[in-house]
């Protein structure tokens, strides 16, 4: 259930309200849109008659319920506003939303040795990106394949966040690593792999990290949601979504299916932002240009693009990695796209208080 108070609406009232729902065995949340307040209630609301919750105070305009699933990353959880996830990063707050400007992620796959991963920080952010990917810990399809180098490379990602500037987002595969991990990542990201993997969902969000998640190889729209259902339910609501393609029964000329339609839909259906990874989407770096421009004007708000200063010889994913030069031309591509659609600005960031 929502509860929808009229403009004007003192704090006081609100808490109070507040109160007396905790009292009802309910939890409420606070959501403050552009023109007015909304309170989500969460619990069991099946047998409470929204009408008497709406005589509770004459500071209430509707009471209404919340038909999906998911709760409150539905988008009537906030009375159809979207939200802003802002991420603190060495250069400022970057935020990510529908009406913020587009959000570049790139990098390679896998941080490989120090030198590599510090030189394509500096490219990427010389071209425009804010945010820098890189894998410490791989899920991989074999055992034999290249896991990351673990802990070590934490340090590595540290180091090019000091000499570039950018925020830092990498993968938690183990609940056991989030602390050591949240010490460099200023998101957290879960893999297409782990978006099942409830267990570690409760935990990541039980810490204060942006959460970066990214659709599982075969889940449907409505597991996705369900998945950043529990990452909320455990406290974070930071969450961003990302589509990197799903596996249908075409694998032979792309790796996956990139869904671009997920985007109208989304947006429809919550109020998270939402990045598109033409590269993993694709699996082939001449066609993430095509890709990456559709999403933009598809209205994405982020992009995550794999980077790679040798991509022939790159320990993950090379035949999807753009060269650095590669990088560049794009980024000016997209920035076509980007003004067109008034989702691109040159303009420094905001800071955080």
């Amino acid at each position: 259930m929502i509860v929808v108070m009229k403009a004007g609406t003192p704090e006081a009232e609100i808490e109070r309200l507040s109160q007396e729902f905790v009292s009802m065995g309910l939890e409420p949340e606070k959501i403050v849109g552009r023109h007015k307040t909304v309170v989500g209630l969460v619990g069991e609301t099946a047998d409470m008659d929204a009408l008497q919750l709406q005589e509770l105070s004459g500071w209430i305009e509707q009471v209404l319920r919340v038909e999906k699933p998911y709760k409150r990353v539905s988008r009537e959880f906030r009375h159809g506003e979207a939200s802003q996830v802002f991420v603190s990063t060495p250069d400022g707050a970057v935020p990510f939303g529908e009406h913020e400007p587009l959000v570049i992620v790139a990098g390679p796959c896998s941080v490989e040795n120090e030198e590599m991963i510090v030189e394509t920080a500096k490219r990427v952010k010389a071209a425009g990106a804010k945010f820098l990917r890189g894998g410490a810990y791989k899920p991989r399809t074999s055992p034999y394949a290249f896991q990351g180098h673990g802990e070590s490379a934490l340090a590595l990602l540290a180091a090019a966040k000091e000499a570039s500037g950018l925020g830092i987002i990498t993968e938690v595969m183990d609940a056991a690593d989030i602390e050591k991990i949240a010490e460099v990542a200023d998101v957290l990201q879960v893999g297409a792999r782990n978006m099942h993997n409830f267990s570690l969902l409760k935990k990541i969000g039980a810490q204060d990290k942006p959460v970066l998640l990214k659709r599982g190889m075969s889940a449907t729209i409505d597991e996705w949601l369900m998945a950043a259902e529990y990452i909320m339910a455990a406290g974070n609501p930071n969450v961003i979504l990302c589509e990197r393609g799903i596996r249908t029964f075409d694998s032979r000329y792309a790796r996956n299916t990139l869904d671009l339609a997920v985007i109208p839909v989304l947006r429809s259906l919550t109020h998270l932002p939402i990045m598109i990874d033409p590269s993993h989407g694709t699996g082939k770096w001449e066609y993430v240009p095509s890709m990456a421009m559709a999403a933009i004007a598809g209205g994405t708000d982020s992009l995550m693009i794999e980077v790679h200063p040798n991509p022939s010889k790159a320990l993950s994913d090379g035949p999807q990695s753009l060269t650095p030069d590669r990088f560049d031309r794009l980024m000016t591509d997209l920035a076509v796209i980007g003004k067109a659609v008034d989702r691109w600005t040159d303009s420094p960031l905001p800071v955080l208080a």
